[in-house]
Parts: structure tokens; C-alpha cells; sequence
């Protein structure tokens, strides 16, 4: 809206030229996030305990967690407002790549805001049938898949995607049949990751905030043709407005750890972890950095991994890998404490970010 309505008054107050820079708005979009959370989360969190709004710990979790019973859930909405608020601020909201990941976010939490009302407020303990959440997701990476494949976003835009620390060398799925299914499996397999990790105080929130500041940094030089071609990586003509929205997610993430660190005030629920999966997921297709998804979602890949690998094992053989499942649990069996469990496994996010930046050079 900024970018709409004071760029075009250069010419009679210089000053507003700054809205030109993407540096710039991206810096207004993360300190407007982090205020938006920083002021309005109290009171958010106030409705969500007049209402009723309550988590609801499950009795097969760590018995240390009972304790948490009755914290305010659905706070992913706080997430969503201090996201899209900044986003429709900031960015340039004629470019396609910032309408998309609209999209994505305000579709994917939809989903699980249904999912959360359901358990919260109609007391389904399980909450909306999961078939029906993977429709959603299906759904949602369909749509995406479509109009990338036919409505290409930018005119550089096609369907390949990079291969990390390779130069030279690009996958291309060229065929919608292969395009499409593959933007699928991203969105629903990186939402659920994000969802299976939110089982800890900060964890997820942090988690987030760290994959998205790598994210600003490949959106930034993807979208200037000087720094992508020094690099040696796919120009992609305005995809540096991702920029902005990755911004606004760090600003986001940053206020909501000041509510949701521990002890958490309020849970994101799936509101919240579908909604930043999901987007996480749909960053990396439109950058076409699908595979270093799974690089700066190390932790996430990891989490998701561990129920994967945990419930075929006790089908097939009968016997658990792990103590429980998701693996922060398992750290938990183990005698570690939850700050301790979340602040390690930050610090492997931070090493996954810095990674996946290193990969600009490492090729």
C-alpha cells in the first residue's frame, strides 16, 4: 500500500523514493510485524482466554507437558495478522510472487484454523479428519502448481528447479504431470513437517524465523539480475519482493517468541504451523530452491523423519526406534530439559541457515 500510494510522489517529496528499495519496505515490514505482535498479542491472548480457547495435552505425550494444559492455542492467528498486515503495507502488491504466498498463507491457515477450532472450541479431541486436512493441502499445492506451470509469475520463470552445490546443472520437470504432483508433495510435506515440530515451547516459532532469514536472503538475490548472474544462480524477474513477506515472517516470529517462549502464553497450533509450513514450502518453489527446503528445514526434516521412521519400524517389526516420537520427545525421554531440547535444536537451525547461504558459494 506504501509502495502504491507514496512512490509515485517522488517528484514532489524525495523522501518517499525510499519506498522504491526493497531494503528499505523490507525493514518497515519486519519492525511493523514485530509491533503489530508486540501490541496486540496481549489482548489476543486475553479473548483466547475468555473464550475458552484451551490446548488440550495429549495423555500419550511426556507427563512433564500437563502442566501446559489450558494454555490459549490458536495463536497462529497473531502470526497470520502480523504477516499479511506488514505484507499488504510493504510489497509491491501488483507482483505476482507476493499475491501467491498470500495465497498459500491465508489458504494454509485456514486449514488449520478449522483443525484448531474444532479441538478447542467443539472439543474434538483429534480435530478435523486428516484425510480432509491433506485434501486442503493437496488442494493448495494444486492450485499453486497450475499457475506457476500456466501463469507464469515472472517472464524469466520456468520448471526447473537448482540442484545445491551444483553450477551448470538444473532438474526441469517440463511436464505438468511431474510439475504439478512434485509443487504438491512440497507444500503438503514441509506444512506437516513445521506442524509435527510445534511441540515445544519456542521451538517451531524459532525454527521458522530462522529458515525465513535465509529465505529473505535467496529471494533478494534471485530477484536482482546483477547479484544472481554474479552468483551464478536463476534470475527470477521480481521475485525479490518475496523479500518483503520473508520480512514481515521474521518480524512475526520474533514477536510471537515473546508470548511463546517458555513458558508459552499461547500455542500457534496448526493455525499457525500449517500456515508457516506451508508458505516455507511454497518460498522454496517459487525461488526454485525446492531441494535446499530440506537443508534449512534440517530440523523440521529431521522431526518429520523420526514419525515416518518410528511408526513403519513398530508396524513392520513391532519395535520403536525411538523413546517417542516426534524426536524432540525423544530428547525429553531422555532426560533433557524442554529449554534445552529447543535451544539445541535452534542452534542446528541456525548451522542449517548459514548452510544453505553458504550453498550461494559452494558450488
Amino acid at each position: 500500500m506504501f509502495y502504491h500510494l507514496l512512490y509515485p510522489l517522488t517528484d514532489k517529496v524525495s523522501y518517499f523514493n525510499l519506498f522504491k528499495y526493497i531494503t528499505f519496505r523490507s525493514s518497515g515490514a519486519a519492525i511493523t510485524a514485530l509491533i503489530v505482535t508486540l501490541i496486540f498479542g496481549p489482548m489476543f491472548i486475553r479473548l483466547l482466554r475468555r473464550q475458552g480457547v484451551k490446548e488440550k495435552i495429549r495423555e500419550e505425550g511426556p507427563k512433564t507437558h500437563y502442566t501446559k494444559e489450558g494454555t490459549p492455542t490458536m495463536g497462529g492467528l497473531i502470526i497470520l495478522a502480523a504477516i499479511i498486515l506488514p505484507t499488504l503495507l510493504w510489497a509491491d502488491l501488483t507482483n505476482r510472487f507476493v499475491q501467491l504466498i498470500l495465497f498459500v498463507t491465508i489458504w494454509m491457515g485456514a486449514i488449520g484454523f478449522m483443525d484448531d477450532y474444532m479441538k478447542a472450541i467443539m472439543k474434538r479431541h483429534k480435530g478435523m479428519v486428516g484425510r480432509y486436512k491433506l485434501a486442503g493441502q493437496v488442494v493448495c499445492g494444486l492450485v499453486l502448481g497450475f499457475i506457476l506451470y500456466y501463469f507464469a509469475p515472472s517472464p524469466t520463470y520456468g520448471t526447473t528447479t537448482e540442484i545445491p552445490f551444483v553450477k551448470d546443472y538444473v532438474l526441469n520437470f517440463r511436464y505438468v504431470f511431474v510439475f504439478v504432483p512434485f509443487v504438491v508433495f512440497v507444500i503438503a510435506g514441509s506444512s506437516n513437517a513445521v506442524n509435527l515440530t510445534d511441540g515445544l515451547d519456542g521451538l517451531a516459532t524459532g525454527l521458522s524465523g530462522l529458515a525465513f532469514v535465509a529465505f529473505a536472503g535467496f529471494a533478494y538475490v534471485s530477484g536482482r539480475s546483477d547479484f544472481s548472474n554474479y552468483l551464478q544462480i536463476t534470475h527470477l524477474e521480481g521475485a525479490g519482493e518475496l523479500t518483503v513477506y520473508c520480512s514481515a515472517a521474521i518480524g512475526a516470529a520474533l514477536g510471537f517468541l515473546w508470548y511463546n517462549s517458555h513458558p508459552a502464553e499461547v500455542f500457534m497450533g496448526d493455525t499457525g504451523a500449517l500456515a508457516l509450513g506451508g508458505a516455507m514450502g511454497a518460498i522454496a518453489i517459487m525461488l526454485k530452491k525446492e531441494l535446499l527446503l530440506a537443508i534449512v528445514g534440517g530440523v523440521f526434516v529431521a522431526e518429520a523423519l523420526s514419525v515416518i521412521l518410528q511408526v513403519s519400524s513398530f508396524k513392520l517389526r513391532g519395535k520403536r526406534i525411538f523413546k517417542m516420537a516426534p524426536l524432540h520427545h525423544h530428547f525429553e525421554q531422555l532426560g533433557w530439559p524442554e529449554t534445552k531440547v529447543v535451544t539445541r535444536f535452534w542452534i542446528v537451525g541456525a548451522i542449517c541457515a548459514l548452510l544453505t547461504l553458504a550453498t550461494l558459494k559452494i558450488r
